[in-house]
Formats: C-alpha cells, sequence, structure tokens
C-alpha cells in the first residue's frame, strides 16, 4: 500500500474531564482512559470500520480516498480515487462496502481492490446520496439515504421524494424500502444476532429501534432515544455510542449513561478495532482519535 506522507501521523493525550469518569461511563472506559488523536490533516474523516485483525478503514471523503489504520505500520492511503465514499462496512469475506455517493452508488470492493458497483438508483432515479449501512449476519445491507448537496454533483434537487432507509439483497441486487417516515435518516448500525436495527433520525435529533423480519423488512419501531447521530456503533454489553459532540453513550434500555468529549467541532462516526475490539476508533472532522475501553465491541 502507498505509505501517506501529506497526513500527520501522531499521538497526542488529551486528558478527559472528570465529568466524564462518572458512574454511567466506570464499567465502559478504561481506568485513567484518554483521547488520543493518531492523525490529522484531513479534510473530514467519516466511516470507520475495522477487519478481523484490528485494522481500521475510513474515509476523507473531501480528498476522494479511503484510509487505512494498521497498528503497526501505521496510516496508508488504501483507495483513491474512491467515488467519493462515505460510511463503510467489511463483510465476512473481506470485502468492503462503501457509500460511494459520487454517484450515489453502493460499491463492494473486494480484498483485491476491484470493485463492483450496485444500487445507483431507485425506480428510475438517482439514490439522494447513499450515507452509512450496516451488513447483517446474512448479508444483506442496510443502508440510510439523506439528502445532502455535494460539490461534485450536476444535479441540486434532492432525487428521491423521501428521505429513506433501504434493505439491499447482494445475492438477487433487489433493493426494497424499509423505512420512509423519517426526517433524515443517517447513522445505522444492528445487533450482532440480526434481530434489531438502530436508525437515527439526526434532523429530527431521535434514533429508533427495529425489529429486523426474514424477508429484511422493519416492524416494530420504537423510540431508542431522545438524539439524533451521524455514526453509530454498538458493544457486547448492547451499548450504543452515538456521534456529533463527541460520543454519546446509552445502554440496550436507551438510559444515557455519559459523554466522551472529543476536541473538534463535530464527532462524525465511530467504530471499534484493534486485535481485542476494546479500542473505540472516532472519526471527527480532520482528526482521526481512539480511546480505549472496558467493553469489547461488535463489528457494527
Amino acid at each position: 500500500m502507498k505509505k501517506l506522507f501529506s497526513i500527520t501521523v501522531l499521538v497526542i493525550l488529551f486528558i478527559l474531564p472528570l465529568s466524564c469518569q462518572d458512574d454511567g461511563l466506570k464499567n465502559i472506559l478504561m481506568a485513567g482512559a484518554k483521547i488520543e488523536k493518531i492523525a490529522d490533516g484531513f479534510l473530514f474523516t467519516e466511516g470507520p470500520t475495522a477487519d478481523a485483525k484490528g485494522n481500521v478503514y475510513f474515509t476523507d471523503q473531501p480528498n476522494d480516498r479511503i484510509m487505512v489504520w494498521n497498528a503497526k505500520g501505521g496510516l496508508s492511503v488504501y483507495l483513491q480515487p474512491s467515488g467519493r465514499s462515505n460510511g463503510l462496512a467489511l463483510d465476512g469475506d473481506g470485502n468492503l462496502w462503501s457509500c460511494a455517493d459520487e454517484k450515489n452508488e453502493i460499491w463492494c470492493i473486494s480484498p483485491d481492490k476491484k470493485v463492483e458497483k450496485f444500487a445507483g438508483s431507485f425506480e428510475g432515479k438517482f439514490l439522494n446520496g447513499p450515507n452509512d449501512l450496516w451488513i447483517s449476519p446474512s448479508g444483506g445491507i442496510y443502508f440510510t439515504d439523506p439528502y445532502y448537496g455535494r460539490t461534485w454533483w450536476s444535479h441540486t434537487d434532492m432525487p428521491q421524494e423521501k428521505q429513506r432507509v433501504y434493505y439491499l439483497n447482494p445475492y438477487n441486487r433487489t433493493i426494497i424500502i424499509v423505512a420512509e417516515d423519517l426526517q433524515q435518516p443517517n447513522g445505522i448500525v444492528g445487533t450482532p444476532d440480526g434481530k434489531n436495527l438502530y436508525v437515527a433520525d439526526i434532523r429530527a435529533s431521535k434514533t429508533w429501534s427495529f425489529t429486523i423480519n426474514p424477508d429484511g423488512s422493519l416492524t416494530n419501531k420504537i423510540l431508542f432515544c431522545e438524539l439524533g447521530s451521524d455514526g453509530m456503533t454498538i458493544d457486547s454489553k448492547g451499548n450504543l455510542y452515538l456521534t456529533g459532540k463527541g460520543v454519546t453513550v446509552f445502554d440496550k434500555t436507551g438510559k444515557k449513561l455519559g459523554n466522551i468529549p472529543v476536541p473538534e467541532n463535530w464527532t462524525a462516526n465511530v467504530c471499534f478495532g484493534d486485535k481485542n475490539r476494546k479500542t473505540l476508533f472516532i472519526t471527527a472532522s480532520k482528526g482521526f482519535y481512539r480511546i480505549r475501553l472496558k467493553v469489547r465491541g461488535t463489528s457494527g
């Protein structure tokens, strides 16, 4: 992989405020945990996801590239151009799935970096702009499709009549609408058993839970918490990690446990990485961060 020299790779420690070390987070944060800035100099980081070895892939969308962080080798450019990739997720075969919103597509990038393009349109019209995605244990792909105008688009109007959540069956390439009553769906993650899906409505400042049916459809919509999110992840205890102003953690019942401050104006997304899955990696505007936790994360 080509090594990246235009990015500053560093580790800077930021001591968390004492308010972060309260009863709500004491069972989550490692004792003495500090935010570490691993690298900076990006334009806007997004979409982190980790492979089986714990290496973390993320996007620098305005620079049209996918990065990869390896604890031993550091930071490298994985793919450029990347179709203006945003959200990412890895499947069980090591394929990297991407919300490539340059042409409103879903990409499947094989381990040897061959790109297969899926889902550029729905019912004859462009998608609004696939933003984030989650892969279920069965291989089906749920993705959010909000509308955020991009400078690289020639159109200025929302192609679809609504901002929706879709389900893509990658085996027969069919797409169905699974939720269309949200104002602006964004962050999305499911439980490891494939039974429940969480979707953040960032404009409405709410996150919802759904039951996943065998055919991929969603039912039983329940309000999880009164907070939206740009990106999300989940740990092995069922705690949900929401982003925006730092990282806000909720337990599986929707009770707020606390907030992990991040020294950037906006925190876009999170994932668990490293071999033991006990490091939370954070993409936040121009920086890439991590913090050590007691709990183990899932692959979401």
